[in-house]
């Protein structure tokens, strides 16, 4: 599936390994978050982010898994039809139906909650999202198979209970779905629902949910908490994603949104995230 919490890599952390555990979870978010039997607390780099400033110390030392934020898209890995070698493998130049049959989807629903109208759906209806999650499964039996979609941050609003009750009726019908990934680009003041639609994507029979593009307008400490206390709070949510190890880099770098400022130094919100988890 083309959606970022599939392209999650495991990156063996310096903060995992260098320290007593006592002393880890004072230090470090990742190890902190798994002591309280979660599996990750993750960010985001690519190629270009890698080599500015303290990015690479900061993952290192902080975060416990690696999403490529733009480079494993699709526009990155086959930015035209015949200019990769799977293309050509895999993409028979054939009817619109085995074209759209071999591609995959990154946002499913509209915001009213209805399923999303698509180069896939139109052509295959919605018996594309059983040909994706089957696709994904044969190439790599192992994966976790996630939908990911974005303003899932309320259990009350539309969207949310449409994937919920779409995701609940094709795990019904056999398909390979695993996981919900929920984005939470969230405003300033927005994380109170969070908990709250946590718990009913985990209601939709799937095995596991995780924050997977966190970032918070303005970060204020109280929102970031309560994010990751609700995460806390649902036994199947199983990690966070931020989205974005500065501001600098961010994609909403004038609202001020990631744990870390421009210059490379954590904020506030990143003081209180530890505290919250260490207990203190």
């Amino acid at each position: 599936m083309h959606t970022p919490s599939l392209l999650h890599a495991l990156a063996m952390v310096s903060c995992a390994f260098a320290a007593p555990l006592e002393e880890r979870q004072s230090s470090c978010l990742n190890a902190a978050f798994v002591a309280k039997g979660k599996k990750y607390f993750g960010n985001i780099a690519d190629p270009g982010t890698l080599s500015q400033g303290n990015t690479q110390n900061i993952l290192k030392n902080d975060f416990g898994q690696i999403t490529p934020e733009n480079s494993m898209k699709w526009d990155a890995t086959e930015p035209n039809q015949t200019s990769s070698v799977t293309a050509t493998q895999i993409r028979p130049p054939a009817s619109p139906r085995a074209t759209a049959s071999s591609c995959g989807a990154m946002h499913w629903f509209n915001e009213d909650g209805s399923f999303r109208s698509s180069v896939f759906s139109n052509v295959l209806g919605e018996d594309f999202v059983r040909i994706a999650f089957e696709a994904a499964r044969k190439a790599d039996p192992n994966a976790k198979l996630y939908i990911n979609d974005y303003n899932l941050d309320s259990a009350s609003y539309a969207k949310t209970q449409g994937l919920a009750n779409k995701v609940k009726q094709w795990i019904s019908q056999g398909i390979p779905i695993d996981g919900i990934g929920s984005q939470s680009h969230l405003s300033a003041g927005g994380a109170g629902g969070t908990q709250g639609a946590l718990e009913l994507l985990a209601s939709a029979g799937i095995s596991e949910v995780a924050i997977t593009e966190l970032d918070i307008q303005y970060a204020n400490p109280q929102d970031y908490t309560t994010v990751v206390q609700a995460c806390l709070n649902v036994a199947k949510c199983v990690g966070i994603t931020e989205w974005g190890v500065t501001d600098s880099q961010s994609w909403r770098s004038g609202q001020s949104a990631t744990l870390f400022d421009g210059n490379y130094n954590p904020k506030q919100a990143y003081n209180s995230i530890l505290s919250l988890l260490n207990g203190s």
